[in-house]
């Protein structure tokens, strides 16, 4: 007794094929939902809150826009925002690079754990480092005595402030520069080396040439989460108003006493801040891939 078998049908997929019009049809319908879907989230979670702040920053006018950015509380908020911002950025900056440079071309013992050092700061809640910075430089701190002793006042003043924000912002500029120095390799480098040169100029001629886009990157991410940071400094500072009062606390402070409309013109400036210096950043890197391109 035979069995009658059915010959599976060969597939054409050669260009005008209805087969490979029915297949173009489906790839295009997946790649169409997989791209509304991210322009979807994309407007709900971005782009609708940040047309919410612009919307309600000019409910009044630009005269109340004027009028809240030289108001001299607000200015001496921004001012204080961008000292922060400065001393974390050279802070960060210097020691980001060197960091990254030492965790990706070195081999060393506890190098796993200090890898993962790293990350701490991405993994605590800054609220958690404000109150570990109360607990070491507090009244009955591990380090209070010292600095009380010579004058120093750390907690409830810039110092403090500084180095939490220091402390938050260390793994923008590190996760940014380590991807580009696994890239890169070390054959640069090691030709340095061959024909004399120091780890000094190696460090300023071979290597900041080629990280300087991660580089920058991770400056302009260390910048938005410094200037946007609230949680820490807000335990650390003491919310002094006009001595300890940065631009977020700022706004914060504004929400509480009703003051919705100076709120949002401070945070819509902030987020303007940030966006142009990610913008300006990607504008001259396509430019310079142009030009060494054409």
């Amino acid at each position: 007794m035979s069995v009658a078998t059915e010959t599976p049908r060969m597939i054409d997929i050669t260009p005008g094929s209805a087969d490979f019009r029915r297949r173009e049809r489906r790839r295009k319908l997946v790649r169409g939902s997989i791209v509304g879907a991210c322009l979807l989230y994309l407007t709900v979670v971005l782009l609708a809150p940040l047309v919410g702040i612009v919307l309600s920053a000019f409910s009044e006018g630009l005269p109340k826009i004027a009028e809240t950015l030289t108001a001299p509380e607000v200015r001496h908020a921004f001012y204080l925002t961008f000292q922060i911002t400065i001393v974390t950025l050279l802070v960060t900056t210097v020691l980001g690079a060197v960091t990254a440079w030492v965790l990706v071309r070195h081999r060393f013992r506890g190098r796993r754990i200090m890898n993962a050092l790293v990350e701490l700061p991405l993994a605590m809640s800054p609220v958690t480092v404000g109150l570990a910075c109360v607990l070491l430089f507090g009244r009955g701190g591990w380090f209070e005595p010292w600095f009380e002793a010579r004058g120093i006042q750390v907690l409830f003043a810039v110092p403090s402030m500084i180095l939490v924000t220091i402390f938050i912002c260390i793994p923008f500029v590190i996760r940014s520069v380590a991807p580009v120095l696994e890239e890169l390799g070390t054959e640069e480098e090691d030709a340095a080396r061959t024909l004399g040169a120091s780890t000094l100029q190696t460090l300023l001629r071979v290597i900041l040439p080629n990280i300087r886009w991660g580089l920058f990157y991770g400056i302009a991410l260390t910048t938005a989460r410094a200037i946007g940071e609230i949680g820490a400094v807000l335990i650390v500072s003491g919310n002094l108003k006009g001595k300890t009062e940065t631009a977020t606390i700022y706004v914060l402070t504004a929400f509480e006493e009703r003051m919705d409309t100076e709120g949002y013109i401070v945070a819509l400036t902030l987020a303007v801040i940030s966006i142009v210096m990610l913008g300006v950043i990607e504008i001259s890197k396509r430019r310079k891939i142009r030009e060494v391109m054409g």
